[in-house]
């Protein structure tokens, strides 16, 4: 049953950038909005008038003015934005960068805690992309990354956009051959890389792999090495003089005079952020954004949905692998400083990451459905364990969260914030739901679409229904949908991805609700992994709800075998320590689901795994499974952050079908 659990203040409303942002409107226009609601209902009905706007509220720095907000709203895709415009992200990035205030704030698991000023973080900047000059890097090229998140990492993805170069990044978690599927069908001239990495206190060498991903790259002409947690001199060792790839130290590399430093002036659609799926089917799909778009819907996100302000402190749990990454980078365009974390949160302990919270006085923390699932699981409560009297934002996203999940932020955590939980994903680099400051926060559902996302929920006839789930589809182009996929000459798989089940409406592939009532929306899962059970569709997210709340479970996997002419539910379960998968739990997880969630919902089969296999980005793989158990090909191991997961699952399968 969803609950109301938090109403904004009248002070907090009015205070907000959005409700700010509505009063420009209303004056522009000469309209009476007056709730999010009718400022949506706008946004998607004068699409034109919306984006214009925004662009111009947001002050987006352009040494040549738009023209037109967009050519032509019937071409979808195919859309250009804000034609005749240029601009440069990382100047409008650094538009605040005039003072000695900390910028940038690193707290690693066993690292000394250390800050850039703004001042310094743009000095580095310009540096940098004066070296990335002489390196040859030009307009269009393309700069990667195989990096921890470090302060480091974004101050080269600022340096690349500096000199109007491509950024794409990988964490360094990933194995060589995984970071060369993707990095390497970008052509990049130059890497970034880093001696080693640490997690849970251990620490691990990266530089024979940075060689490796070079090697295997052969447009790759230099790699920068960051000196973090591996020992310098190996640098020397690994890189051997008929590496066609030399290193370079981040210190050379950012020594370089400033004199002459110059944002290269870019049109708004020009590439300037490859993004990469997951690569759970084939080898991943690699998906240009544009300058413009980026930059737009980034700010509107975070200014907006998410209230970001310059007095802000913002720590995302996120790595070089997930588009939070980029999102929580842009938070420097709103002013705000950005505290970077490296490693596990829950290491030592599961109060780890919340006492860094306290200390730093971070306002706005990010963090996914699963972890607070685990620390729900666990009875951790952060409000017992540390003062999170500055906190007043929490965003969530990664996928569904229960309401068990939503009820424990406001029970564990803090009862008055706000709590914005936020869809979308790698595909916009942003979200097609979100929060907002001027709405309530009910349980089980994000408050609202994101203002220009004309969003519907369609029915299996292809109808727009509220109050039902359905396919979540989005009817009209905004700013930041992908420009092309690379090596992609025919458009077929970029059209294959989105618009091969709706002509001109671009299909996300999430099953959700949108209630009429609120305007919120409730995600189940993906679609590929909806349960058809005697043909009735089911959310993977409704079983995981809750089964995962159960203190003896660690984390599930529900798949759909086809069995017996139908399908039915095999439930995998990975245990807490000391927990053991006998009888009485097998009945207490059928009798939660059955109870809280239907009959249908009841797995036929529930076994034990020793793990579950999840994508680099930390979310789980269920397609792989589903394959194995169905007897199809797993097309793409390294696409998984534990690939060795899945050898349970080959002899679960030879097992389930005696």
């Amino acid at each position: 049953m969803r609950k109301l659990l938090w109403t904004p203040s009248e002070k907090y409303l009015k205070e907000s950038n959005m409700y700010q942002f509505m009063l420009h409107v209303n004056q522009k226009y000469q309209l009476f909005l007056h709730d999010y609601r009718t400022l949506y209902e706008w946004s998607i009905m004068r699409p034109l008038e919306f984006w214009g706007s925004l662009w111009d509220y947001l002050g987006i720095v352009t040494s040549e003015p738009y023209q037109q907000v967009a050519d032509d709203l019937e071409k979808f895709p195919g859309v250009k934005w804000f034609v005749g415009a240029k601009l440069n992200y990382a100047e409008n990035m650094l538009r605040y960068a005039d003072s000695d205030a900390e910028a940038l704030i690193f707290r690693g698991e066993q690292s000394p805690r250390r800050s850039i000023s703004w001042k310094e973080m743009k000095r580095q900047v310009m540096a940098l992309s004066q070296t990335l000059r002489d390196f040859g890097v030009k307009p269009g090229d393309a700069v990667a990354a195989y990096l921890p998140n470090l302060p480091e990492t974004i101050i080269a993805m600022l340096a690349a956009a500096a000199v109007g170069a491509v950024w794409c990044s990988c964490a360094t978690d990933i194995g060589p051959k995984a970071a060369i599927d993707r990095l390497g069908q970008v052509n990049p001239k130059i890497l970034f890389s880093v001696d080693g990495y640490v997690y849970k206190g251990k620490a691990f060498p990266v530089v024979p792999n940075a060689r490796e991903v070079a090697a295997g790259i052969p447009t790759v002409e230099k790699i920068i090495f960051v000196h973090y947690a591996g020992n310098e001199a190996q640098i020397k060792a690994e890189i051997k003089p008929e590496d066609k790839a030399q290193a370079e130290s981040w210190d050379e590399a950012t020594a370089h005079d400033t004199a002459g430093f110059y944002y290269e002036q870019v049109e708004a659609n020009t590439p300037m952020v490859v993004m990469f799926s997951s690569g759970t089917t084939g080898k991943p799909k690699c998906m240009a954004q544009s300058v413009g778009g980026l930059l737009i819907n980034q700010l509107k996100e975070l200014a907006l949905q998410n209230d970001v302000k310059s007095t802000d402190r913002m720590l995302y749990i996120t790595s070089c692998s997930w588009m939070m990454w980029n999102w929580q980078a842009a938070a420097l365009g709103c002013g705000c400083s950005i505290v970077l974390f490296d490693g596990n949160p829950c290491y030592p302990d599961d109060s780890a990451i919340w006492r860094i919270l306290e200390e730093e006085k971070v306002t706005i923390f990010g963090l996914s459905a699963s972890y607070i699932h685990m620390l729900l699981a666990h009875g951790f409560s952060p409000k017992s364990t540390v003062d999170l009297t500055h906190l007043r934002l929490i965003s969530q996203t990664g996928s569904a969260l229960s309401e068990d999940g939503f009820d424990y932020v406001y029970r564990e955590i803090k009862s008055d914030l706000h709590f914005n939980s936020i869809a979308g994903g790698t595909d916009i680099n942003g979200c097609f739901s979100s929060g907002n400051p001027l709405s309530p926060v009910y349980s089980g559902e994000l408050q609202s679409p994101g203002l220009g996302m004309k969003i519907e929920c369609y029915n299996d006839k292809g109808q727009a229904v509220r109050d039902e789930q359905g396919q979540l589809v989005c009817e009209i182009p905004c700013p930041p949908m992908p420009l092309y996929f690379i090596n992609d000459p025919d458009n077929k798989r970029y059209l294959d991805a989105y618009f091969n089940v709706y002509p001109h409406i671009w299909y996300h592939g999430d099953y959700v609700v949108i209630h009429s009532d609120t305007l919120g929306i409730s995600y189940y899962g993906r679609s590929d992994s909806v349960l058809k059970p005697s043909g009735v569709r089911i959310g993977t997210s409704e079983i995981y709800n809750q089964v995962e709340k159960l203190p003896e479970i660690a984390d599930s996997l529900a798949i759909g075998q086809n069995y017996q002419n139908d399908q039915r539910i095999v439930l995998f379960v990975q245990l807490t320590p000391d927990a053991v998968l006998d009888e009485a739990l097998k009945k207490r997880i059928k009798t939660t689901l059955r109870q809280n969630a239907s009959p249908r919902h009841v797995p036929a089969v529930i076994m034990e795994a020793p793990d579950i296999p999840k994508t680099l980005n930390g979310k789980k793989v269920e397609s792989a499974v589903a394959n194995i158990l169905n007897k199809r090909k797993v097309t793409n191991r390294d696409a998984l952050s534990n690939p060795e997961s899945l050898d349970f699952y080959y002899e679960a399968a030879h097992e389930l079908s005696e």
